[in-house]
């Protein structure tokens, strides 16, 4: 099912029922899992992998160089994983030596339009970027993340499981699992409480984000005073408590304050 127009290197690996449409370019390190489709116009090149059943849209543009002047050239990879969605004028480019070697992309995520995911950034599953959200170099996002329409995540900043940065947002510091943030610069507003319905958290995890987010931004604590609060906490053993203080605990560019 490849498209006569389309320019396949001979090199390139190709699984079983791979579809690659018209004018479209496959590179010679690129590997494509099986039932994986390529639209139209997709420009696919570099040491890319990617899994099964992917589908990339028309005009998007996949493993080309990292945008880092201090990139020379040195070899790098783009590991997309299975069953992602990928749309239109999507750019998702290579790692660096210096970063890592590698940007990596997990499993089941909805990638929509005019999305930049830049050098070294690494994506966890089941995430949702809205059209034309943007990362810099060597940010991370978790499981379940929501990233609304143009929001933009500066360079080295991470996004914790189940949060959401609101649309137009500036992210310059880490938005923590769980919680919502809004502005420019973004502040964490609200825990993310109809998300995680949706995901199936019972009335007793809820209650268990609640007070985290009321320990991090209500009580009137600085950063250590509050983790440590966290830690002595009667829910600490919980998964919700062991995944906040997790994260907190490796930030190093601080996490978002709180907003009114």
């Amino acid at each position: 099912m490849i498209h006569a127009t389309a320019i396949v290197d001979p090199a390139a690996r190709i699984g079983a029922g791979v579809e690659i449409g018209a004018y479209s370019v496959i590179g010679a390190d690129v590997e494509i899992g099986d039932g994986t489709t390529i639209g139209p116009h997709v420009v696919v090149s570099g040491t890319t992998r990617i899994g099964r059943d992917n589908r990339i849209f028309q005009f998007a543009s996949i493993g080309a160089d990292p945008q880092d002047k201090k990139y020379g050239g040195e070899k790098s990879e783009l590991v997309i994983g299975d069953r992602n969605v990928i749309r239109e004028f999507t750019t998702l480019n290579r790692g660096t030596g210096e970063g890592g070697g590698a940007t990596r992309i997990g499993n089941d995520n909805w990638i929509m339009a005019y999305v930049h995911v830049a050098h070294d950034c690494v994506v966890g599953n089941h995430t949702i970027f809205s059209n034309n959200a943007t990362l810099a170099g060597h940010v991370t996002i978790g499981d379940y993340a929501i990233l609304s329409g143009f929001a933009g995540v500066h360079q080295f900043c991470r996004i914790g499981a189940h949060a959401m940065l609101s649309a137009t947002a500036k992210l310059v510091q880490d938005l923590p699992p769980f919680f919502i943030a809004d502005g420019t610069p973004a502040v964490i507003r609200a825990f993310n409480k109809v998300g995680l319905e949706r995901r199936g958290y019972t009335p007793e995890q809820l209650e268990r984000v609640k007070q985290i987010y009321r320990v991090l931004y209500r009580d009137g604590l600085n950063r250590s005073q509050a983790l440590e609060k966290l830690r002595v906490h009667a829910s600490a053993n919980s998964a919700e408590f062991r995944l906040m203080l997790a994260f907190a605990e490796k930030s190093e560019r601080g996490i978002a304050p709180g907003g009114t």
